[in-house]
């Protein structure tokens, strides 16, 4: 399962992974398929190594590769408001 860490200006540790992606072979791409919208994004889970609590955030199928890891700290802000 790929996971990416990234740390907030608060000093918490999130791990992103996206939902799904610990099932195997054709399971996950069966998964991945059924999550991804019309608008090619995917379901992405953060879990912070603190007190506050895991988000849910909509990125592009390519976020691992091609989101940086301020733009996911951004969406992690944005979602905890």
């Amino acid at each position: 399962m790929t996971q990416r860490e990234v740390t907030d200006q608060d000093n918490l540790t999130w791990t992103c992974v996206q939902a799904y992606a610990g099932l195997e072979d054709k399971a996950a791409e069966k998964a991945t398929e059924l999550t991804e919208t019309e608008e090619g994004t995917v379901t992405v889970v953060c879990t912070p190594s603190g007190g506050a609590q895991t988000v849910r955030l909509q990125l592009p199928s390519n976020w691992l590769e091609k989101t940086s890891d301020e733009e996911l700290i951004q969406q992690i802000s944005q979602a905890r408001e």
